[in-house]
């Protein structure tokens, strides 16, 4: 019987014409103090000079694929024509299919519109090129290397930015040119950014609030709890509808109704943060007599 042959087509590296995305996801690291960091990867590279854009993300959503792309095109100062992906759920409606190929993610579609490229699905499974490996590769390993090591996100970011930089005035292994000096030529070719206000409604700004004594952040004049271990650290905060989320590392610790109560606790909150003053030395029945005979003095929980 023969087998039936399959032919493969040569991806194109016509300056300024693709790109290729990736994101490694789940990494897990701990800190020096044996905190676990979950951590992604965003990998964007041009086809033609195998520059590339990288970035340390918390998650993979879909509003942070906009954020990564987005500086992606500035770091690029312009836009490739294509960009080829996986079947990442947050650009293919992966369980929707018609004879032509992939439907795309309607807001993403939008998004690819407005930034000027045409987005091409790859077939599952499939590497698109020996060289975007490699560079995770290498950037794993050297991650590798600081774990229990680093104390921050932040140093985490400053160790990615810094192989970013050397990464691209290195020789790469698919051109055996530096991709700095191919970018020279390709930079000409891509399309130009779009305009600034349309890139900047696609952009979120996180809101950020530092943790006081209280074991408290504030929002509108208000104060809401947190666990106390997050005392004196930066917390992210976003506003769903009426509630209150608040996140450390994007994980979320915390979540409240809106109040226009002054003070706004969770049960757990107030206990251990009494438990580690005043009452340090009473039993937990005491400590949950004590908090709910005094709830009236503070607004509510």
């Amino acid at each position: 019987m023969k087998k039936n042959k399959k032919a493969t087509i040569r991806i194109e590296t016509t300056p300024g014409l693709q790109a290729q995305l990736d994101w490694k996801e789940n990494l897990k690291l701990f800190s020096k103090h044996g905190e676990l960091f979950s951590i992604n990867v965003f990998l964007l590279v041009l086809g033609y000079s195998r520059k590339k854009y990288i970035e340390l993300t918390i998650n993979r959503e879909q509003q942070t694929l906009f954020n990564c792309l987005i500086n992606a095109f500035n770091f690029f100062q312009g836009v490739p024509h294509e960009i080829w992906v996986d079947n990442m759920k947050t650009i293919v409606n992966q369980h929707k299919f018609n004879a032509s190929g992939p439907i795309y993610n309607e807001r993403f579609q939008t998004f690819s519109k407005d930034m000027g490229f045409e987005t091409i699905a790859c077939r599952p499974y499939r590497p698109q090129t020996k060289g975007k490996v490699e560079t995770v590769a290498k950037l794993m390993n050297r991650l590798i290397v600081f774990n229990n090591e680093f104390e921050t996100l932040e140093d985490l970011t400053h160790i990615v930015n810094e192989f970013l930089s050397e990464i691209n005035n290195e020789v790469s292994q698919a051109t055996n040119k530096i991709p700095n000096q191919l970018y020279e030529k390709e930079k000409e070719h891509l399309l130009p950014l779009p305009n600034e206000s349309i890139m900047k409604s696609y952009l979120e700004k996180p809101i950020f609030r530092k943790v006081s004594h209280e074991s408290m952040i504030e929002y509108k004049g208000n104060k809401y709890s947190v666990p106390l271990k997050y005392l004196y650290e930066y917390v992210e905060i976003k506003v769903i509808e009426d509630i209150l989320h608040i996140y450390y590392n994007k994980n979320q610790i915390a979540c409240h109704k809106i109040s226009s109560n002054t003070f706004n606790y969770q049960y757990d909150h107030v206990k251990e943060i009494l438990r580690s003053d005043a009452f340090k030395f009473k039993s937990d029945d005491e400590l949950d007599i004590y908090i709910r005979n005094n709830l009236n003095l503070m607004d509510k929980i």
